[in-house]
């Protein structure tokens, strides 16, 4: 008789240093608590995750992949390895949810190809939580990740999400890497038309968070202070 396959596990984090408690249900501390198999992309921040979420973890009994730039494509197939012996793996990423602008879709998708089934676990999205309190079109928005580094590819694209918004009646959401969010920013200001919309939503769910949609000529009058602070940018123009 064939051993019964194992599940893949999407196990949400907190986005900053907050409380797990506040932001993560039950079940995600349930699944921790059982699971000792993961797909991870650091090895210290999942083990300081993990450690947050259940205390009383045995770290020595953990099993840790780690996927990320630096991993060889050819290995990530192995990875689910302990599914098909019977053992439950849980795939966690640095911060949010599995999958979501994050490497471990590579895996779900292998667990698809190979009848794993896939748990998805209830967590905060960035994303998500940037568009409910944005105040925009939460019908239909798109995500683009990150916007070109160098200045003239940047503004052209900035250009052509904010002809995209107007066509289309759709939010356009996209992130910077922390420390050059005051030039995305200054970036944002000096090209879209004054009466586009920007929602500028920065350490979503810390005692931090700061969300404000305004015009661009409204923020042209406001100052905010977004170094090294995890933001979430979104436009609109209707």
């Amino acid at each position: 008789m064939d051993t019964p396959k194992g599940k893949l596990y999407l196990i949400p984090t907190t986005l900053g240093e907050s409380n797990p408690l506040e932001v993560l249900p039950l079940t995600v501390r349930k699944a921790v608590e059982q699971i000792n198999h993961y797909v991870v992309e650091h090895e210290k921040s999942a083990r300081r995750s993990i450690q947050r979420i259940a205390p009383g973890k045995s770290q020595p009994d953990l099993h840790l992949q780690q996927l990320n730039k630096f991993t060889d494509p050819g290995e990530i197939r192995s990875f689910l390895d302990p599914c098909l012996a019977g053992f439950d793996v849980g795939i966690i990423s640095d911060a949010g949810c599995p999958g979501i602008a994050d490497p471990g879709a590579a895996v779900v998708a292998l667990a698809h190809e190979m009848d794993v089934q896939v748990v998805p676990l209830v967590g905060p999205s960035s994303i998500l939580l940037a568009m409910m309190a944005s105040g925009m079109n939460g019908q239909k928005f798109a995500f683009h990740g990150y916007l070109p580094i160098d200045k003239r590819e940047r503004r052209k694209e900035i250009k052509q999400l904010e002809r995209d918004s107007k066509a289309n009646n759709q939010a356009q959401l996209f992130i910077e890497t922390p420390y050059r969010n005051g030039q995305l920013m200054e970036a944002l200001l000096s090209t879209l038309l004054g009466d586009t919309r920007l929602c500028v939503a920065a350490d979503i769910t810390l005692p931090t968070e700061y969300i404000k949609t305004l015009t661009v000529d409204q923020w042209k009058k406001n100052k905010v202070d977004l170094h090294k602070r995890p933001t979430l940018f979104i436009i609109q123009n209707n």
